[in-house]
Parts: C-alpha cells; sequence; structure tokens
C-alpha cells in the first residue's frame, strides 16, 4: 500500500489530503498575472468613464487599494494616471527602500513601467535587486536600482547619469528629511503626477520644514526628536505651486499627497485646500498629540 493510500486510511486525513490539495492548486495561480488583469480591466474602466465626462469618486481616497504601496497610493496613483492617460511610462522615486513596498513598484509591474529608484541604503538596493529580479515581468526589463545618498547639489546629477530626464509620468519623493530642499533643487525632471510624503503632524498654516542638512537622517534621532523632520503641507503646496503644480487629496491619513501638473487634468482633479486632505483621524490626533513635542525646535519658515 502507498503512504498516500494508508495516510488517506488515517482518522482525519482525507479531509485534511483535502485541504492540503486545495493548497497546492492554490499555489498554480499565477498572482502577478491575476493582479495585472484586473488592473487592466480598472485602467479601462477608468479611461471609459473619463470619456463618458463622469467622475466615479468625490476624492481620489475613493479609489485606494494597496497592491506594493505601505497604504492605499497604488489605488490612487492608478486612478489619476488612468484618467489623465499614461504618456512616457516612466516612474522616478527617491528613496525605493526593499522594492516591495514603494510607490514606483505596482506600475513598474503591473503596467510596464520605466523604473528609476534610489535609495541611500545599500541594504535596501540589495533586497530591492532580489525582490525585483524574481519577478517575471522583470526578466528583460529591471528597474534601474541606484544607491546614492541624495542631496541638493548632486540630485540633478544623478538623475542625469541614470538617464532620468525630461518628463516622467510619476515621481515619488520620501526622505524623512531634506524633502523640500530637493523638490525645490530638482530640474531635470519634469513629472506630471507627484506624490510627496509631508509630516501631517505640523498645523495647516505653517510653511516650515528643518534646517538644510545633505547628511540628515531622522533615523539617528532619538525620543521624540524623530517628529523633527520632513516638511509641512503649506510649505510643500506653495513651493509646488510656483513649480507649476497644484494639490489634489492625498490617501485617507492625510500625509501622503498628491500634486498634478497645472496643463494637466484641471476638469477632473481640480485644486483642493490643505484644511480638506487633513481632515482625518490621524492627522487630528498627529496635530493635537505629536506636533506639542517639538513644536519648539528649530523650524525653518519657508
Amino acid at each position: 500500500m502507498s503512504i498516500k493510500k494508508f495516510a488517506k486510511k488515517l482518522p482525519g486525513m482525507p479531509r485534511l489530503y483535502s485541504l492540503y490539495r486545495r493548497v497546492v492548486s492554490l499555489q498554480s495561480i499565477d498572482v502577478d498575472s491575476l493582479n495585472q488583469q484586473l488592473q487592466n480591466i480598472l485602467f479601462n474602466q477608468y479611461t471609459m468613464l473619463h470619456a463618458t465626462g463622469s467622475t466615479p469618486y468625490a476624492r481620489i481616497s475613493d479609489a485606494g487599494f494597496r497592491c506594493y504601496s505601505q497604504f492605499e497610493e497604488d489605488g490612487i496613483i492608478l486612478y489619476i494616471l488612468s484618467t489623465i492617460g499614461f504618456k512616457t511610462k516612466k516612474v522616478v522615486e527617491m528613496c525605493c527602500g526593499t522594492g516591495d513596498e514603494c510607490m514606483a513598484t505596482n506600475l513598474i509591474l503591473n503596467h510596464g513601467f520605466e523604473g528609476v529608484l534610489f535609495d541611500g541604503d545599500e541594504w535596501n538596493i540589495a533586497r530591492a535587486n532580489i525582490f525585483f529580479s524574481s519577478k517575471k515581468d522583470c526578466l528583460l526589463t529591471p528597474p534601474r536600482l541606484v544607491r546614492a545618498w541624495i542631496t541638493k547639489d548632486n540630485v540633478n546629477h544623478l538623475l542625469r547619469q541614470n538617464g532620468a530626464v525630461g518628463e516622467v509620468d510619476l515621481f515619488s519623493l520620501d526622505m524623512d528629511g531634506n524633502d523640500y530642499y530637493i523638490w525645490e533643487a530638482i530640474s531635470e525632471i519634469n513629472p506630471r503626477l507627484c506624490i510627496f510624503e509631508t509630516h501631517n503632524i505640523i498645523p495647516d498654516d505653517l510653511s516650515i520644514t528643518i534646517p538644510y542638512q545633505p547628511q540628515f537622517s531622522s533615523a539617528v534621532m532619538s525620543n521624540h526628536g524623530q517628529e523633527f523632520r520632513s516638511v509641512s503641507l503649506l510649505a510643500m503646496t506653495k513651493l509646488s505651486e510656483k513649480k507649476g503644480y497644484r494639490l489634489i487629496g492625498a490617501h485617507k491619513h492625510g500625509f501622503n499627497v498628491l500634486f498634478l501638473r497645472n496643463d494637466i487634468g484641471l476638469d477632473v482633479f481640480p485644486a483642493v485646500s490643505i484644511a480638506e486632505v487633513h481632515d482625518n483621524l490621524w492627522t487630528r490626533k498627529g496635530q493635537g498629540e505629536r506636533w506639542k513635542r517639538v513644536e519648539g525646535m528649530n523650524w525653518v519658515e519657508v
């Protein structure tokens, strides 16, 4: 008698064996391919809705879902880019972390985008290389992964050096530090859509950021000092307006915010207020509890 037949005769084993077969059959499903199929359907639906003049959501956050982003930014980005249309199918991200959880990955794996992804941590880049090399869709055209410590003085050189120039569909910036100064300095790329992390514990009416320090890292700060980082939404909005962008919304927690270039999608994505973006539980809690810990620190008005 075979082991399989013997095992099936033991008490409770037929049920367990049946469950095992189900698990095996599920493992044969190509989840990456399924993701692509579902998102292509969404893309087509958004495109058709826009063609008929329909707006499916009152706020862009309503379109959210998570695939590779930390929160629901993947869905929001797909909704916006589907509506305005893919153009260059290029994405630039600073900083990408380990690649399996960042803003660019969904576009790269599920929509065929070219990616240039930066991070200052050697371990992050090594892990990102492993992650993308394991994906069939990156077999021939993997994203360019660059280990570099980004400053306002070298950012444009790094972009040119790695072929990230001109118009890109998406630019993602999340450095937990000198974000304001980096965005201010960038001139080599001309993003259509930008997503930035801002520090939503800072009150709506303060246009402030940290003092510029090329080697700044919030990770080395102790205790509440880690809250002394990044930039207020008002400061990022004012800077982005100078560069030709308008605030169109955020994810549901109000710190990952999206700016669209002013020559694109005005009929669908009008400017929204900072108060609207910050009208959520997480932001109210942060401004009420965490801001007071660092409000007396050396913030710079911009």
